[in-house]
């Protein structure tokens, strides 16, 4: 310690005489920088403070050399430098200051806890410094300290207190179903899982109305709506409520109850209640083709209100829609408006909406479904368009084929046809018709053999009538042809070829009779040509009279031939009141027909004839030309600003300042000096 150097050691040689002949060196480590040796002397010196706790002890090497010849004296040797400890350094807590966890109500430990039964809820966090001394204790000695900070750690020592006995909540009976309507929470001095709880409803009015759930993260009791409320019925409902801690701690069981209940009181509150109809929908049903106004059914609804306000009614139709219905908005009557055709339309749903008077905006809808009952009013047809052939070689009583028929009615009124022939006509003496009561028919032969070359086509008229009240018939016709078909029955051939070659025509005649139709027209063709190419005369002959009239005095239409003005305002009222036709457009006025009998035309001339279709003619509105009228001198009717005339405006006084003509461009040039003439005249 200090700053003069300390001495180590000394190093001498038994080949020093003390002459100074001797020289020492030390090498290793510190040599040089920590130690240094006086080479003459052989003393040793530490130059800086030692630290053992850094370095323990160094290992040197000294030797001893002449002077005069740098040989050395003796071998080299090796020596060590011990450190011996002081009392330098105090004691140290490596790991402070300490943080130190302890269960409240704890009792054994290394650190004690000095007071009986410490509670966290009345202090959480406690700070003890700690002291280490060395060497004992001694005087002398060093030491060190360092802070341990405690906190106390919770158990489940407090039970869940409500801050009231008694709550009252308000709910509005337009609570939905479902939906939370309040909330409720108990304290609980400790944390963590030592507070969590349950909330249940453990008696009460209410206990099948509302349900209550806990939240986790707010330790709240959630209230929910289970069945909705009417003020009308009841006003208010009573719940015991109890919350629970769910982690208990047996050690601490002396202490519980861990729970505590209080009393809910819920309070309805009254909602003006849109109105609400008897039934959640409604069915009717109602004869197609029944008379416009006829009642289908009645709905109802009523003010749930305590007020129970006068109730309308009305259907709630989209724009598209088109309405076959109607509603009495005071009765809830629904009625027809069109009739109803059931093959068309056989159901309709509509949607019929209620409101009170004294609030409209309450709104309550329900579902009308109207069927559409059938009434007998389509009579039976023929299921489709049949191809009847009967064999040349058939036999009598051969059924040749079955037809069925089809009813637009429902079963009830279109299932049960009934087939049979027109008693009206005479019996047909070649096929018969047999009703197989299943609805559907045969088609038989009564005689043996038919003959295309005789008769090819065959028409049988039948009567097909349902089952439905009142009972409806319908008349159709059969075709039937005569083929020539094979001994199984199949068809062979039905066409015009055979039926002439039957007739005993050959196919040489069948050409010959071709080639002479086609001489026949190329003859007819060359007519027609050279009638087309002989020249018409150029000059019309006296008997040849034309009536054409073209009309070259027309000025045109003036301002008509815009659109963009409307010159009502400018004509005369009283010609304005006439019906007046457009030159460009044809007349919708259809002229009654003339009816003239030939005795009258044989009774008057020419010249009178001429004159009378030339009157009606010009009467005729709906051929043209069209006339038009348009009149242009006319400027209105009580004008407060007078005659907007220019005629007499060079001889009356006028204030008119007419410099800006000037302003208006080339085109107003002239106008500009005429008026700026008169101007001139009027100041001199």
């Amino acid at each position: 310690m200090g700053p003069d150097p300390q001495y180590v050691g000394k190093l001498h040689s038994n080949s020093d005489k003390g002459d100074g002949s001797v020289k020492y060196i030390l090498t290793g480590e510190g040599a040089g920088t920590i130690f240094i040796i006086d080479d003459t002397t052989g003393d040793i010196h530490s130059t800086k403070s030692l630290d053992r706790e850094q370095k323990t002890h160094y290992v040197l090497h000294a030797q001893a050399i002449d002077r005069r010849t740098n040989k050395p004296l003796e071998p080299e040797s090796e020596f060590i430098i011990k450190v011996q400890d002081i009392n330098d350094n105090a004691p140290k807590f490596t790991d402070g200051p300490y943080i130190v966890t302890v269960p409240e109500m704890s009792d054994m430990g290394v650190i004690r806890t000095a007071l009986h039964n410490m509670d966290r809820e009345a202090r959480e966090h406690y700070s003890v410094v700690i002291q280490a001394k060395d060497m004992a204790g001694q005087v002398g000695g060093l030491s060190g300290s360092t802070t341990v900070n405690i906190t106390l750690t919770d158990v489940n020592d407090n039970p869940p207190r409500f801050p009231q006995k008694h709550y009252q909540l308000y709910v509005p009976e337009s609570a939905q179903v479902g939906s939370a309507v309040g909330k409720i929470k108990a304290n609980d001095a400790d944390t963590g899982s030592n507070a969590d709880m349950t909330y249940s409803i453990i008696n009460g009015d209410g206990v099948g109305i509302f349900s209550i759930s806990t939240d986790k993260e707010t330790r709240e009791g959630i209230l929910s709506l289970k069945k909705p409320l009417n003020y009308e019925k009841k006003k208010s409902y009573t719940l015991n409520i109890e919350g629970a801690n769910t982690h208990l701690d047996f050690r601490f069981s002396h202490l519980g109850p861990f729970k505590d209940s209080t009393m809910l009181k819920i309070i309805v509150g009254d909602v003006d209640e849109p109105p609400l109809f008897s039934m959640p929908s409604y069915v009717m049903e109602v004869y197609e083709n029944a008379k416009i106004g006829t009642v289908v059914g009645t709905v109802l609804a009523q003010d749930p209100d305590s007020a129970n306000s006068l109730v309308r009614y009305f259907i709630d139709y989209n724009a598209e829609d088109d309405r076959f219905f109607n509603i009495d908005a005071n009765t809830g009557t629904i009625k027809t408006t069109k009739v109803l055709d059931r093959e068309e339309t056989p159901w309709y749903n509509i949607t019929v909406a209620a409101s009170e008077n004294d609030n409209p905006s309450l709104l309550s809808h329900v579902t009308v479904v109207i069927r559409v009952l059938d009434v007998n009013d389509n009579p039976p047809k023929l299921a489709r368009e049949y191809d009847i052939v009967v064999c040349e070689n058939s036999k009598p009583g051969q059924v040749i084929h079955t037809i069925s028929a089809t009813d637009k009615d429902d079963f009830a009124n279109g299932q049960r046809f009934n087939f049979f022939l027109d008693e009206h006509l005479s019996i047909n003496p070649n096929f018969t018709l047999k009703d197989n009561e299943d609805n559907t028919a045969s088609i038989l032969t009564r005689r043996r053999r038919f003959s295309r070359t005789i008769q090819d086509v065959y028409y049988l008229p039948i009567m097909i009538s349902d089952g439905g009240i009142p009972s409806l018939s319908s008349s159709s016709t059969l075709t039937i042809r005569v083929c020539a078909c094979e001994r199984d029955g199949r068809v062979r051939t039905c066409r015009a070829e055979a039926l002439l070659s039957s007739a005993g025509l050959s196919t040489g005649a069948l050409i010959a009779i071709l080639l002479c139709v086609v001489i026949l027209l190329a003859i007819v063709v060359l007519f027609i040509t050279l009638r087309r190419s002989k020249k018409e005369p150029l000059i019309i002959s006296e008997e040849d009279v034309r009536e054409n009239v073209v009309t070259y005095d027309d000025e045109g239409g003036g301002e008509e031939d815009t659109e963009a003005f409307d010159i009502t305002a400018l004509r005369n009222p009283s010609a304005a009141e006439e019906l007046k036709h457009r030159r460009d457009i044809r007349p919708e006025v259809k002229l009654t027909p003339r009816h003239q009998t030939f005795s009258t035309l044989e009774s008057i001339d020419v010249q009178e004839f001429i004159k009378q279709r030339l009157a009606e003619a010009d009467l005729d509105p709906s051929v043209p030309p069209y006339d038009s009228l348009q009149t242009y001198a006319y400027e209105g009717q009580r004008s407060e600003a007078g005659s907007i005339s220019s005629l007499d405006s060079a001889t009356t006084q006028s204030d008119q300042d007419y410099q800006y003509l000037g302003d208006w461009g080339p085109e107003f040039k002239k106008l500009a000096e005429l008026y700026g003439e008169i101007e001139s005249e009027r100041t001199t």
